[in-house]
């Protein structure tokens, strides 16, 4: 068949020939005639319509790139194997997909965006350069108007085959038909409740505290429709089962049952005796390799600067896959994050309230219809979480166990070792799933991060930083009231506060660090 059409101007005479030609042998050679997948730039062959609809898009976008070298090809009639290379017109035309779900097609469609390039001969994909303009959008502010302007005029400039989206509108629609989307949920500034469902609608104030739901600026008004604490929250169910989307991947989600060694050592989760207490409760749980083992992390970051002197923190809290073997679990491509959370909170629990949500229906419910591209099969998948992995200050927030104060040691007080009563400031939200009281570790500490921490106090303490001393007029109180170093009780001013030097007080020039 003759493809020397692909290439002409489309209000030519020979493109419209060429469409004709192309569409009276893709009916009469397809299984189904009125579902014939669409060789068009933006359907790429993953989608499937009538002749009608095809010519429409064929006209409007022209063949895709990817596929140019296949139209008009015969194939033999067998199935597709699973892949995420485009597949030529022909396969997609000719052969029924019964292998595939519904929700693999439209992710395969998607996937064949990464490898578009923006236009013929360009070294950049079509994702590639969404993602820059969206990254750019979001560091300086930009607005959805602005943004919209900025693509138009970029468009004007590439050659007319390109594939860059027009708008604000169609750049998100793509990354969200990727798997990008999220929830962005308002929060009370005192971290009292979320503002979810209808009825947090039409709040605009905490009906605990009073405060109002927006931002208030310096000059004391009130900024509406500007939040004062927000979190974004990325859905965890549907991330899961486009795991499964990959052979490659669902191959690796039995690798713990299938594939490590089994020796004694410990050389992945799998090996603990916490893992195998979860396999001993629940042997239906351990019988299905695929069921997904969780580990969450949690912590505060500062995206403007290194964090010495700005106390501005946002949170991420991450989810991490212990199915997969130890030396691609804490890959960044499978370390998911869970939520993000704007600003220092004092009660985590209102913003894990969702994720929560969702693994309690991971556990309790299970999600059916779960298809395995590597077995070409249909599962019910569960997922259970393990345990926390955080820091020292963490821990508190995390398990609701007190870590500072005159309680910070569940045995010990007032110089005696006896347990203490009132050592918990909540309960862990975390007891909402049903198998968390029988975890043998519920929150694991990491070393190396505390050692991090402990040598950035020292090193505040040392050069006396604003916010990361830790010699400050309250532990100077505390200090006398152990009746330990009195002399360097913190002397009251009318203007100020003087607090003798320690031994270890560095003068200016010797803050001077080469």
């Amino acid at each position: 068949m003759d493809k020397s059409w692909i290439k002409a101007d489309k209000d030519s005479l020979q493109y419209e020939i060429g469409i004709e030609n192309f569409l009276i042998f893709a009916e009469e050679n397809a299984k189904n005639p009125k579902k014939i997948s669409c060789p068009c730039a933006r359907c790429v062959n993953f989608k499937k319509f009538t002749i009608k609809i095809i010519r429409g898009h064929l006209y409007e976008s022209g063949v895709a790139s990817s596929t140019k070298s296949s139209v008009g090809s015969t194939c033999p009639a067998k199935k597709p194997t699973p892949s995420l290379e485009t597949y030529n017109v022909c396969q997609a035309t000719y052969n029924d997909d019964e292998d595939w779900d519904n929700e693999s097609d439209d992710f395969k469609r998607y996937v064949a965006d990464v490898e578009q390039p923006l236009f013929e001969g360009s070294e950049c994909t079509k994702l590639e350069s969404v993602l820059k303009l969206h990254n750019w959008k979001a560091r300086f502010g930009v607005s959805d108007k602005a943004f919209t302007d900025l693509l138009e005029s970029v468009g004007s400039f590439l050659p007319k085959e390109h594939v860059l989206p027009g708008s604000m509108y169609e750049a998100k629609k793509t990354l969200t038909d990727l798997g990008l989307e999220y929830v962005k949920i308002h929060a009370f500034l005192n971290d009292c409740v979320l503002y979810m469902g209808p009825a947090a609608e039409s709040l605009f104030e905490c009906t605990k505290c009073h405060l109002s739901r927006w931002k208030i600026g310096k000059d004391g008004k009130v900024r509406v429709n500007v939040p004062a604490k927000v979190m974004w929250y990325f859905s965890i169910i549907p991330r899961f089962k486009r795991l499964f989307k990959s052979a490659a991947t669902a191959k690796l989600m039995s690798w713990h049952a299938e594939n490590r060694s089994k020796d004694g050592k410990m050389r992945h989760p799998s090996d603990y005796p916490a893992w195998r207490n979860v396999d001993g409760r629940w042997p239906e749980f351990r019988s299905k390799a695929r069921n997904i083992r969780l580990g969450l992390a949690a912590d505060g970051i500062n995206p403007h600067n290194n964090g010495l002197n700005n106390r501005y923190s946002c949170w991420p809290v991450m989810l991490v896959m212990y199915n997969l073997p130890p030396w691609l679990c804490m890959k960044r491509k499978f370390m998911m994050l869970s939520i993000l959370i704007s600003g220092p909170y004092d009660n985590i629990d209102i913003y894990l309230q969702r994720m929560i949500d969702d693994l309690k229906k991971l556990w309790e419910e299970e999600e059916p219809n779960v298809y395995d591209a590597y077995s070409k099969s249909v599962f019910t998948l569960k997922a259970v979480l393990m345990w926390t992995v955080n820091d020292y200050p963490r821990y508190e927030n995390l398990s609701g166990c007190i870590n500072k104060g005159y309680k910070a040691c569940p045995f010990w007080e007032g110089g005696k070792a006896k347990k203490v009563d009132y050592a918990w400031k909540k309960i862990s939200i975390f007891f909402k799933l049903e198998y968390w009281k029988f975890h043998h570790v519920r929150h694991c500490l990491d070393v190396m991060h505390i050692e991090k921490n402990v040598c950035d106090n020292i090193i505040g303490t040392l050069l006396n930083m604003k916010y990361k001393t830790k010699d400050s007029v309250a532990s100077r109180l505390d200090m006398i009231d152990m009746g330990v170093r009195t002399d360097l009780a913190p002397e009251l001013g009318e203007k100020r506060t003087y607090l003798p030097p320690f031994p270890f007080t560095l003068s200016k020039k010797e803050k001077k660090l080469c």
